[in-house]
């Protein structure tokens, strides 16, 4: 167990800032899901527009590597554009 007080100031910073992460995360993938399953146009579009806002945070603060964020929008932007 860490002993100094910077290094416990620091062991709970990290869990804040996980679990913080992990809510942008899951919140992205479950915009995703709506994405994925949405048959209307006009709504998929709009989707579409807020989860490539939510990937580009993710990549901004490193939460997912940019590349991965681009690869998931080039992705979305396919199924969104199959949508009838």
């Amino acid at each position: 167990m860490a002993q100094h007080k910077s290094a416990l100031k620091r062991i709970r910073s990290n869990e804040t800032k996980r679990l913080r992460n992990k809510y942008y995360l899951k919140t992205t993938r479950t915009f995703i899901k709506r994405l994925r399953k949405s048959t209307d146009k006009k709504e998929a579009l709009e989707l579409y527009k807020k989860v490539c806002s939510l990937l580009d945070k993710l990549a901004k603060r490193n939460i997912i590597h940019k590349n991965n964020a681009a690869n998931k929008k080039a992705k979305l932007h396919k199924v969104m554009a199959a949508v009838q």
